[in-house]
């Protein structure tokens, strides 16, 4: 009878790095035999394996009213302790009744026991955990001590106890190298690197009919140089060194096109983008209204349409960032087989670059040297050729689904003491 896993998080749903993948571990979970369910606060997974409690989604206002008070201050009023603990308390009544429902074996929380978006639901699973000695895959993504905003925490207490906890009947895994060692040296915990991955082992889709009117739509020419910054609007992403770059090639076909929204911590600095593009003389097209997760036509007659219709148009993707926990985007640039534009964050630095991919790199700014690259790349389809080439064969080695298949069979094993094999592949 096939074990069955229950994969639990505030949200399952959308393009975020945890509910991508969520879904990428579920894929090669369900080929190797086990059966998943969904347990959050909004989901868009298949309604009959979710278990959608609203009040386990970060943004329920109930956390919303906690998150107010505990943070950047050193003081928790006994209302506000009360208060987390009645909804950890109902929270983890929903867990039980999520795994009796489902008969789950095996509990996944994916970053749920790692950043304190919603510590109830960080300290319900905790003690959930410890009443049911449940064997426990915790997938970390980013934890608190990684973010500035959870630096001064009026709620130190329960971070030490669930962000993450010490139980023996969970297995951790983290996504880089610097986690690894950081959650060693916090916490004493051993753990297992599971780098995010992408399906190298299926090839690209390329431009069909519905897409390969995407330029002439957001209203470049045919000889434009289309620069695709395929994140988020926020400071830690750089977008200022895409922008200088492009003012340093004096080029104007190149043309500067942002996948995704500003969201709430980056409007003042969309405002700084268009002026300094403005300064720049570089056009810079937002066109987060145009892509969506699914291709539809909007209430004004336009087309919406996916990243993956975006990626095949873009002559060079730029991943300026200052900080990553690994750096999705990467990945799926080096999918699609387009040149990057890298600057060497952290982890990068560590774990991705002594890969061997062959990038435009650069160190924090934009160097003569860089844009000179930038401008021959761009004359040279051959070189670009065998970059992107190179680039797909490694990505394929170290971050496919070869790679994630390897990881979850140990640490399923591990909890289980039973060797799992894999159908053909």
């Amino acid at each position: 009878m096939a074990q069955k896993i229950g994969f639990v998080s505030t949200r399952f749903a959308g393009t975020d790095g945890v509910s991508l993948e969520s879904a990428k571990w579920a894929e090669v979970l369900t080929e190797e035999g086990f059966q998943c369910y969904w347990y959050s606060g909004r989901s868009d997974r298949p309604r009959d394996v979710s278990f959608c409690i609203p009040e386990a989604y970060f943004g329920d206002p109930e956390n919303v009213w906690i998150t107010d008070r505990i943070w950047e201050s050193h003081y928790r009023d006994r209302m506000v302790s009360e208060r987390i603990w009645e909804m950890a308390r109902y929270l983890k009544s929903t867990l039980y009744r999520f795994v009796e429902k489902f008969d789950i074996d095996i509990l996944v929380p994916q970053n749920a026991l790692t950043i304190p978006m919603h510590v109830p639901l960080g300290i319900a699973i905790t003690e959930f955990l410890a009443e049911t000695q449940m064997p426990t895959i915790a997938h970390h993504h980013d934890f608190f001590w990684e973010r500035t905003r959870f630096s001064v925490s009026a709620v130190r207490d329960y971070l030490d106890f669930a962000f993450p906890p010490s139980l023996g009947n969970i297995r951790h895994a983290v996504i880089n190298q610097r986690a690894q060692n950081r959650l060693a040296f916090r916490k004493g915990l051993g753990s297992m690197l599971v780098p995010n991955v992408f399906q190298f082992e299926k090839p690209p889709p390329g431009i069909d009919d519905y897409s390969d009117d995407f330029r002439e739509q957001i209203g470049l020419r045919e000889d434009d140089i289309l620069v695709l910054q395929p994140t988020r609007i926020v400071p830690r992403k750089g977008i200022e060194h895409t922008i200088k770059l492009v003012g340093l090639l004096r080029d104007p076909r190149y043309k500067i096109v942002i996948s995704h929204n500003a969201g709430d911590e980056g409007y003042e600095y969309r405002s700084l983008l268009e002026e300094m593009a403005h300064e720049e003389n570089v056009e810079l097209l937002c066109i987060a209204d145009r892509v969506g997760e699914q291709r539809q036509i909007d209430a004004h007659g336009k087309k919406v349409y996916t990243l993956w219709d975006v990626y095949p148009h873009a002559d060079l993707v730029t991943f300026p960032s200052t900080y990553e926990g690994f750096g999705n985007a990467l990945l799926e640039a080096f999918y699609f087989k387009k040149p990057v534009l890298i600057n060497r964050y952290a982890i990068y630095v560590e774990d991705i670059e002594p890969k061997g991919f062959r990038v435009i790199s650069m160190d924090g700014f934009v160097a003569k040297e860089t844009v000179a690259y930038v401008s021959q790349l761009m004359q040279d389809s051959e070189a670009r050729r065998a970059m992107v080439e190179h680039n797909y064969e490694v990505a394929a080695r170290y971050y496919g689904y070869t790679t994630l298949r390897t990881c979850l069979r140990a640490l399923t094993q591990s909890l289980t003491g039973a060797s799992i094999e894999g159908r053909a592949q």
